[in-house]
């Protein structure tokens, strides 16, 4: 198992700044506002040639209960719980604060070893509260900037031996890693997006998936800010789960840290591969639903729905019925799109969700050689041809994929530019049903072929 560090304190001290210093990207949210991060986020860190696993958590807050503080700082303790080592994060410039003598209490009783850093050293401004966390009893304070760069030195002198008194293989956790959201040319896992407005259980379902409370959950609207990826496995299949925030209407985005979060929303859609969009069964496909599908098929990606709470729906016929309507006027561009009913708190329905997702993936990678594509062509010419443009008629001549992921068509004809819309979504839905590609977006280019007697000198003869 890999050395881990958990990176702890009370909010705003700069535990993200930090924890993206460490991992040299830029995952986590970082803002101003205090209490950014809630759910806890791991990334592999190194300074130098040390290698380790670091956990970033939320602001730890003296808080009992059910509310969202007290389970915030449940994230917190199951942190330290799973850490080799902590680093206990202070803020230099604001002092001491009795929140942090508390924390520092409390961290002496859970008999992991403490770090104590001094984030916001910069210049001289830091320098009476890193002399005055002396008082915590947990030794002297490493003076860092996060922001800057400055200190990671003697950060890893002092993480360096904890590291080497642990030995073990360095690699990652067989059961749950984190990464980058991002997209690579032969990507090893299936990058699965769960989207949706807020509240709709994306987290819940996040959670049942892997097994555990991993992510913070909920009555309250918007608890989830940062977009996390979890790698996992089903059926052998590695699987990259990402949860996110939820979307609401630009015109409702005014705040700058659901803007951060919607950004980072978005660009978890952009680099996954199958988007699973979840609806509350008990209030189905509102426009913001429809909204976040047109943006998923307009990236190309490939578009799951799952209708969570489906287990207090009452006349379930009625309802899915009503949905495939609804779907059928509302995303005719995406034509025969898998839908999934659930329970993600039950976990009633949560395998078909997965199974639908790996084989929608391998129809979004479809590739169909040029022979039977070309006689397709000519069966739907035959059937029915293409219409007068300005008292010419359109002829379609070759058509060829020019890629996958979604399947690409470059269709070669003599006005492409007059070619019509409705005789585009014509072959669209006639690709469809003759090679079985149902719910996933399909494109096709429109070129102009040459015309092969262009250039060439009348025969005199």
């Amino acid at each position: 198992m890999p050395f881990t560090v958990a990176i702890v304190g009370r909010p705003n001290v700069g535990k993200s700044t930090l924890f993206n210093r460490l991992v040299g990207k830029r995952l986590a949210i970082v803002d101003d506002t205090p209490g950014v991060t809630r759910d806890r986020r791991r990334g592999e860190a190194h300074i130098g040639d040390l290698q380790f696993t670091v956990i970033d958590t939320a602001g730890f807050d003296d808080a009992k209960g059910e509310n969202l503080a007290a389970r915030m700082r449940s994230q917190t303790e199951q942190a330290v719980a799973e850490a080799d080592a902590v680093v206990f994060t202070i803020d230099a410039r604001a002092g001491l604060m009795p929140l942090d003598a508390a924390f520092a209490g409390w961290l002496r009783k859970s008999g992991k070893p403490v770090i104590l850093v001094a984030n916001k050293s910069e210049g001289r401004g830091g320098e009476a509260g890193r002399m005055e966390a002396s008082r915590l009893g947990l030794g002297d304070a490493i003076a860092v900037s996060a922001e800057h760069g400055e200190g990671l030195g003697d950060l890893y002198d002092a993480l360096a031996p904890l590291a080497g008194a642990k030995g073990g293989e360095d690699h990652k956790d067989d059961a749950i890693v984190e990464g980058e959201i991002e997209e690579s040319e032969e990507p090893k896992a299936l990058q699965l997006a769960i989207v949706g407005r807020p509240n709709v259980g994306k987290s819940t379902l996040i959670n049942q998936l892997i097994g555990e409370d991993r992510m913070l959950t909920g009555p309250e609207a918007g608890i989830t800010r940062d977009a996390i990826a979890i790698e996992w496995q089903h059926r052998g299949r590695a699987i990259r789960l990402v949860d996110t925030a939820g979307l609401r209407r630009r015109a409702k985005v005014v705040d700058k840290l659901e803007w951060l979060s919607t950004a980072d929303t978005q660009r978890a859609i952009k680099y996954a591969q199958v988007v699973v969009l979840v609806l509350d069964s008990t209030d189905l496909l509102e426009k913001q639903d429809l909204a976040i599908a047109r943006q998923v098929e307009e990236e190309g990606r490939a578009l799951l729905i799952a209708v969570n709470k489906w287990d207090l729906v009452e006349d379930k016929q009625v309802a899915l019925r009503k949905l495939a309507d609804r779907l059928e006027i509302s995303l005719p561009q995406l034509k025969g799109i898998k839908v999934v009913p659930l329970s993600a708190r039950t976990g009633r329905g949560v395998d078909k969700l997965l199974d639908a997702a790996v084989a929608l993936e391998k129809l979004w990678s479809t590739r169909i050689t040029t022979s039977p594509l070309n006689r397709w062509l000519q069966v739907m010419e035959d059937s029915h041809p293409p219409p007068l443009v300005k008292g010419r008629r359109l002829k379609l001549r070759y058509m060829t994929q020019t890629k996958s992921r979604p399947p690409t068509f470059a269709l070669f004809c003599n006005l492409p530019q007059e070619m019509p819309d409705s005789y585009l979504r014509y072959l669209v839905n006639g690709m469809r049903e003759r090679f079985k590609l149902p719910g996933i977006p399909l494109r096709f280019v429109l070129r102009r072929s040459e015309n092969p007697y262009a250039g060439r000198k009348p025969n005199k003869e």
